[in-house]
């Protein structure tokens, strides 16, 4: 049964052991697999960046572009001032309209006194208020025409405003996007002192609502990731801080979880089949009780009927004295088995005279050659005790002692007594116990001897800790030199 026990326990751990092998291998591949997309997400937001700073310096260009073009529009109109008076004035204005309604770049011409003198369909007016703001947003240029200080105001062409705002969009969806990324990782981008936080995404506010909680989040994400660096639309440099998304944290902690279950149902399933099979010798021992019981029983009254009809007879009364001794005997064993089945009863008992009578009856009934030796204290000691069973325990251990001292040598009991403890020591000097067998000595079924039924110190272990409350152990046992067996009851 025990070997069945551990092959069963060994093949429930290879299962835990294998299934916990499977799991941890199925979560490093979903652990990789996250890794991969969050290195994949990071480039991403590296290469955007990159083009948000190209797009830039493009539009930088065409910006500058633009203000040469206005500049080159300007030298031509000074060009003008050192033409001939003589020459033909309605070919140079004409030349000028075509200039400026030839540019796709909107322009205005005012002269000294802001007054619109080109384009034609605004001439007249006086550049103030809206107007001059939307056309004040880049420097203009001063010339002179024919002694006639003129002024040119430029603002960017449309497919230039049409493209501007269209970067701008982007520029503005630029860190939404970091912060609110598809792949749920939680980010922090801050400045290049690392100081500000310029945007965040699944994370909580309070994690870095102050400086020194921002520098904590920032080192713990540091030890994990390293940040990447990236320029923001404004030509700034700025630090991507990102942690592991939710489920590498929570997958961190599957193997650790489900070993704590495989643990929990190995415990669970040994503790049931030890249960069962302790329910299943409760069994066996009832069922051998009752039965023992009811087979004595019918041989105990005969033989007392039988003891009563002698006493009126002519028959010598001291082979009816012992003949009712024995009687008594086979009553005392009865009324131990069928106590064994049910909650037995304790009253006080004195421990002393109990255990006396025991080895009183045994001694007249084993051989010479077997010294018994008893030391008792000389207080009474009253505690509760089950008489029948109690004195069961008793018989034996000095039945076993007997036998392992192959009928010669010399059997002590010593009764003692402390504030709370009754202690009380069976000891022989027979063949003593190796350690093997002091660990099996009270297993069911377990016995060295070739008759045995390996019932008795598995009962008596039975008797004095669950019905008595107390203990039974292997005090000293050495092979070749004895046992010492201890009970110990409480007060």
């Amino acid at each position: 049964m025990k070997k069945v026990r551990w092959v069963i326990l060994a093949l429930a751990i290879l299962l835990a052991g294998g299934a916990l092998f499977e799991i941890n291998n199925l979560s490093n591949q979903i652990r990789k697999s996250e890794k991969e997309k969050v290195k994949l997400w990071a480039n991403a937001i590296s290469q955007k960046a990159q083009l948000v700073n190209y797009s830039e310096q493009f539009f930088a260009h065409v910006a500058l572009d633009e203000h040469r073009k206005m500049e080159m529009y300007t030298n031509i109109l000074r060009s003008f001032d050192q033409m001939d008076a003589n020459s033909d004035a309605n070919f140079s204005l004409d030349y000028v309209r075509y200039i400026i309604d030839s540019c796709e770049t909107a322009i205005i011409i005012t002269n000294k006194d802001s007054i619109i003198t080109a384009p034609s369909e605004m001439a007249g007016r006086k550049l103030e208020g809206d107007l001059l703001k939307e056309f004040s947003k880049n420097e203009p240029f001063h010339y002179r025409i024919w002694g006639m200080r003129m002024t040119l105001y430029y603002k960017e062409s449309r497919v230039y405003t049409e493209l501007r705002n269209m970067l701008d969009g982007f520029n503005m969806s630029f860190l939404t996007e970091i912060t609110q990324n598809s792949v749920f990782v939680p980010v922090l981008v801050v400045d290049s002192l690392q100081g500000e936080v310029l945007g965040w995404g699944n994370i909580a506010e309070h994690e870095f609502r102050t400086p020194e909680r921002l520098s904590e989040k920032l080192c713990e994400m540091e030890e994990e990731n390293d940040p990447i660096e990236f320029r923001l639309p404004d030509n700034t440099r700025a630090y991507l801080f990102y942690e592991s998304t939710p489920l590498l944290h929570a997958l961190r902690w599957v193997p650790l979880l489900y070993l704590f279950v495989a643990m929990v149902l190995v415990i669970v399933t040994y503790y049931l089949f030890r249960t069962a099979r302790k329910m299943e010798q409760n069994r066996i021992w009832v069922g051998m009780a009752k039965e023992t019981a009811h087979q004595l029983g019918t041989p105990i009254s005969s033989l007392m009927a039988w003891v009563q009809y002698l006493e009126g007879k002519t028959f010598d009364t001291t082979y009816a004295a012992e003949v009712n001794k024995d009687l008594q005997r086979l009553e005392t064993v009865a009324h131990r088995f069928s106590k064994i089945g049910s909650n037995p009863e304790l009253k006080m008992e004195n421990v002393c005279d109990t255990v006396r009578n025991v080895v009183n009856y045994l001694q007249t009934r084993s051989s010479r050659k077997v010294k018994f030796v008893m030391n008792f204290t000389d207080e009474d000691l009253i505690i509760p005790l089950n008489k029948y069973l109690f004195e069961w325990v008793i018989e034996n251990i000095c039945k076993n002692a007997i036998d392992a001292m192959d009928g010669k040598g010399t059997f002590t009991v010593i009764v003692s007594a402390d504030t709370h403890h009754v202690y009380i020591d069976l000891a022989d000097t027979g063949k003593g116990m190796s350690k093997k067998i002091q660990k099996k000595i009270f297993d069911s079924g377990f016995t060295t001897k070739q008759r045995g039924w390996g019932l008795g110190l598995s009962l008596s272990k039975r008797i004095i800790n669950q019905y008595h409350k107390g203990r039974i152990f292997v005090k000293y046992s050495v092979e070749g030199q004895g046992t010492v067996f201890r009970i110990v009851l409480n007060r």
